[in-house]
């Protein structure tokens, strides 16, 4: 269980890259057709190259931020590395500690899991919805919803997270997940 759950990270992991990559590489698209739009007997020997035809570039982007956002957020940002506000955490007993964990988790938990359904009704309205220029690149199929969807994975995993993390906190206590503690997870 240990290697999938290994395996599956490094997955997620790569997912993430390979999003990244893609930005960058389009961001790099961007930069040399919008310098060789000066040109404009580049466009009109080589056509691939006219600038009109690379407004899907932006998009792009915007999409890929967006799910680089999300699914970094609910797969490769690991508990530890959260911003947290622990100043009372941080100077209360373990047993205080361990209460907090486990009404935050679930708090968190509840709040994710009851949004799904509200979200995904107003999503229902993206279905019908193009994008404005994607549809150069990935054709007509490709509707706002999906790609918003990144967002109910987020809110999916990140609830479960939560909840496992409260679950954690009830069976080990708070602290199990903290840097120096001896059953943290190493970097």
């Amino acid at each position: 269980m240990k290697t999938f759950v290994k395996w599956f990270l490094r997955g997620t992991e790569f997912v993430a890259a390979m999003m990244m990559a893609a930005m960058f590489l389009t961001f790099i698209l961007q930069i040399g057709i919008r310098y060789s739009a000066k040109l404009q007997w580049l466009g009109e020997t080589f056509p691939f190259l006219e600038p009109s035809q690379y407004g899907w570039t932006l998009e792009f982007c915007l999409a890929l931020w967006v799910w680089i956002v999300f699914w970094g957020a609910a797969f490769v940002v690991r508990e530890r590395d959260h911003v947290t506000f622990d100043i009372i955490y941080g100077h209360v007993s373990p047993k205080t500690r361990r209460w907090f964990a486990i009404i935050g988790g679930l708090a968190v938990c509840a709040g994710l899991l009851w949004s799904i359904e509200p979200t995904w009704s107003k999503f229902h309205i993206l279905r019908l919805k193009k994008t404005a220029t994607l549809s150069h690149l990935l054709g007509d199929w490709v509707r706002m919803r999906d790609l918003y969807s990144v967002y109910m994975l987020f809110l999916v995993v990140v609830a479960a997270r939560y909840g496992w993390r409260a679950i954690s906190a009830f069976r080990h206590g708070a602290d199990i997940d903290q840097p120096g503690h001896e059953g943290a997870a190493k970097p």
